[in-house]
């Protein structure tokens, strides 16, 4: 695939050149509560994971710029803020790329292949999910609006994790919404075995 790309130079390490001592010296990345909400609660130890194999890649690459997927919303904040916490944010320009999506909505990912073709069908109700949000979404309390959002997909055989309003720059949970705070939704959620992750900027 790259060859037909005209790609030309490719960094492919061996494991023993990214981690020539192994994995006996790990750091703990104090992360907070990013790593705890959302699907830290529900992967946990994931994030410190993440943080060790992107802060050895910094290290070795030392990129002015680093683009990362919306797709993966709490992701990008973790890095975020790996990038602070070993002090490389004043060197490294982060940039958040939008989710690139199918014709229907559904937010383009490897785990959709396994998808069968109705189970494909059905996984668009995510999104459509997010979307009745946006469309909805008032000041005041969202419990409700959060409820019918999550009748979409409990409608199409979904198993919900979490779907959530929060805040977008600190993932705080929006319980009331004042009209003008900054709110992202999110939500993960089965479709029998397949685990599918969505998020959409409301405002």
């Amino acid at each position: 695939m790259l060859e037909k790309a005209n790609c030309d130079a490719l960094f492919l390490p061996g494991l023993k050149e990214i981690y020539p001592n192994g994995l006996a010296q790990k750091f703990h990345y104090a992360l907070g509560y990013l790593e705890k909400r959302l699907e830290g609660e529900y992967r946990p130890g994931h994030y410190q994971g993440v943080c060790m194999v992107v802060h050895r890649l910094l290290g070795i690459v030392t990129p002015d710029n680093l683009y990362l997927g919306q797709k993966d919303y709490q992701q990008c904040m973790v890095i975020k803020k790996l990038i602070e916490i070993t002090g490389k944010s004043e060197r490294i320009n982060i940039r958040v790329c939008p989710t690139l999506r199918e014709k229907d909505g559904l937010a383009m990912s490897s785990r959709n292949v396994r998808l069968s073709s109705g189970e494909r069908d059905k996984a668009v109700a995510i999104f459509t999910a997010l979307e009745f949000i946006k469309k909805n979404i008032k000041p005041g309390i969202l419990a409700a609006l959060l409820s019918d959002a999550g009748q979409i997909l409990i409608n199409k055989g979904f198993r919900i994790d979490y779907l959530e309003i929060t805040d977008a720059y600190n993932l705080s949970r929006v319980d009331f919404w004042d009209g003008h705070q900054k709110i992202t939704a999110l939500a993960a959620a089965y479709l029998n075995d397949v685990r599918l992750i969505d998020n959409m900027i409301l405002n």
